[in-house]
């Protein structure tokens, strides 16, 4: 039998996953002189194909390992192959970089980028010799704290974490080590007073200082402080400006999700779909200059050796400056072979003519996202593009020698109805006959549709789920108007919906669920191959909760929310607003470029700040440039004049 931890590696499928050592990764001494004080283990539960394609989780490590005072190693959720080795041989799981385990690190970093891995934190936890419970944990045990997208909602997984850093990490992280250090230089204390020194840190949420309240009927009263220590809300970390884009990441081994080079050149997208939590809670839009760009794109093709470049952003071609960039970037690396990737791309002509330009006559398949079928159904999420749009994109595509264009679409959004899902296999149909008409049996058309998640912070955070029937009814419809469109046509499962809805939306009861659904033997909910749904139900129904209750029923716009006391920075007051916008299929403009909609941006942003001042001045001088804009783009996407 294997006694060594790198004998355990040699017999997997995939050693590269966990055997470390790759171009740029950072190994520094643990012992002897000058050895770093603060010993940081930054985590993605979930595969290192897909952990080491997140940017965020590279610009942290070279954080921290730019300090003297710091190490920063990495560790990714074992693939079940590995894992059986680990619990046969009764291995702790270790960091790639020098195998400690983790419970031997000061502190625990966890990445929350979406929900169906909570799982997946409880069994790195456990593999790494950790309790799994911040309440179990004795003094020299590592601070676990979480971070990501998904922190924003963290009650369902509260019992589970010493803290949560809430919103953009560059800075946090600084301070998360800075308090490490000082902790530990003054001999540590007890975990209720570490718990009470880490609420101290702004942007830091300590669950344990708070204590969820339910009424007769059993709905939640509220998350209330329960120690002085504690603030009665946790505003989001905002960053004013983005700092210096990495430029010396990791180059793994083997192929990973994304095997490319990315720079961040935008942060944040304002455009306003009313079902997109990104672009509510990433918000305000920052944007990185020409210049800086150009520069970091040398530095990091020469430190990497790729030669494909993604621009990174929730909507690249929406940067002032998209055009620019990519002749710049071309005229300055184009002789290198470069060649650029857009990830996310606005559904009109102009970004096919981008699109075009990084193409360099590569030209295989263009992917687009009208989100929905019908004008009708795209005003109301506030998706302000027409059909003709699309069309005109397809038109451009296809004449300049696209052979394939992808296309994303949401089922069961709110106000949704079966018109609006045969909707999209009339436009799929035109899109192809464009395809024909210009590159014959070559054209490939694909429908890829998502089920509509209602998530918090966002204006759909009250809303209904569609449920598991209606959603299979649709999705029939699509995949037979498709077949007889010649149209590719993929969907998403259901009841992983509904799972992610009610992890989502859960309270701190839900948490019960999570780790029964573990010790049940749930992990890895993301992947299909591992997703049973009947593992949750079992789970749901020993605790006696309802995950209907969760997903599929209305909230009543006052109703208190488990999230409640996070502050995303994006007002209620506004998310309601928009709401009821939705409603009355009324549009909100782009604030990027159109005036201040006064979202809570504008107390915190210097930008934001200069817009709500202009707004004011227009409402003092009589100014119409925001009513003449919003009638512009009403008259344009088909929106009811007389509510605008």
């Amino acid at each position: 039998m294997a006694t060594t931890y790198d004998e355990l590696i040699d017999q997997v499928q995939r050693p590269a996953r966990y055997a470390g050592g790759e171009l740029h990764s950072i190994v520094k001494d643990w012992e002897g002189p000058g050895a770093p004080e603060v010993r940081v283990a930054l985590a993605y539960p979930d595969l290192y194909d897909l952990g080491m394609s997140n940017l965020g989780l590279g610009i942290l490590y070279d954080i921290v390992n730019r300090r003297e005072d710091a190490l920063a190693e990495r560790v990714f959720s074992p693939w079940t192959d590995f894992e059986d080795l680990l619990r046969a041989n009764g291995e702790p799981l270790r960091s790639l970089e020098t195998r400690h385990a983790l419970h031997e690190f000061d502190l625990l970093g966890i990445s929350l980028s979406y929900e169906v891995c909570f799982t997946n934190v409880l069994n790195l936890l456990d593999l790494g010799g950790i309790p799994i419970h911040a309440a179990d944990r004795a003094e020299d045990d590592p601070i676990i704290v979480a971070g990501g997208s998904a922190a924003l909602e963290p009650e369902p997984m509260a019992p589970f974490f010493d803290a949560f850093a809430l919103g953009e990490g560059e800075e946090l992280i600084d301070e998360l080590v800075d308090f490490v250090r000082d902790w530990k230089r003054a001999g540590r204390g007890s975990r209720t007073e570490l718990h009470r020194a880490l609420a101290a840190l702004d942007g830091v949420y300590v669950p344990s200082l708070y204590e969820a309240t339910y009424d007769a009927d059993g709905y939640l009263d509220g998350t209330r402080p329960v120690d002085d220590a504690a603030p009665d809300r946790i505003t989001r970390r905002v960053m004013q400006v983005l700092p210096p884009p990495l430029t010396k990441p990791i180059v793994p081994f083997m192929e990973v999700v994304h095997d490319r080079a990315a720079i961040e050149i935008q942060r944040g997208c304002t455009q306003g779909c009313r079902f997109c939590q990104a672009g509510m809670i990433y918000r305000p839009t920052r944007e990185r200059s020409v210049e800086e760009v150009v520069e970091a794109a040398g530095e990091l093709l020469a430190n990497t050796g790729y030669h494909e470049l993604s621009l990174m952003s929730l909507s690249t071609t929406d940067h002032r400056d998209i055009v620019p960039m990519v002749h710049a970037l071309m005229d300055a690396y184009g002789d290198r072979g470069l060649r650029i990737g857009l990830p996310s791309t606005r559904v009109d002509s102009f970004s096919v003519e981008v699109a075009d330009a990084v193409a360099r006559g590569k030209k295989h398949t263009l992917t687009l996202a009208p989100e929905a079928g019908s004008q009708r159904l795209r005003n109301t999420i506030n998706k302000l593009v027409t059909e003709e749009d699309l069309l005109n994109a397809a038109e451009h595509a296809f004449s300049n020698g696209w052979t394939s264009i992808k296309m994303y679409f949401m089922v069961g959004q709110p106000t949704e109805t079966d018109f609006d899902v045969e909707e999209i296999v009339r436009i799929a149909s035109e899109v192809k006959a464009i395809g024909k008409r210009h590159q014959g049996g070559r054209a490939r058309v694909r429908v890829s549709t998502s089920n509509f998640i209602p998530k918090a912070h966002t204006p759909y955070q009250w809303l209904a789920q569609c449920d598991a029937e209606t959603l299979r009814r649709r999705h029939r419809i699509l995949r037979e108007g498709c077949k007889r469109a010649g149209v590719q046509f993929t969907w998403e499962d259901p009841e992983k919906s509904l799972l992610e809805a009610v992890l989502s939306r859960g309270d701190r009861r839900v948490a019960e669920v999570i780790e029964t659904a573990w010790r049940m033997g749930a992990k890895f909910d993301a992947w299909s191959e591992h997703h049973d749904w009947s593992i949750w139900e079992r789970a749901f129904a020993e605790h006696g909760l309802d995950p209907a209750d969760y997903a599929y029923r209305h909230r009543d716009l006052w109703e208190p929310l488990p999230w409640d006391h996070v502050d995303s920075a994006t007002t209620k007051a506004f998310l309601r607003g928009e709401w009821m916008r939705t409603l009355n299929e009324e549009i909100t403009l782009d604030c990027k470029r159109d005036p201040c909609n006064v979202c809570g941006h504008q107390d915190i942003n210097g930008e934001c700040t200069h817009k709500i001042s202009e707004l004011v001045t227009m409402h003092r001088t009589g100014d119409t440039t925001k009513h003449d804009r919003t009638v512009a783009v009403a008259e344009r996407v088909g929106a009811p004049l007389t509510l605008v």
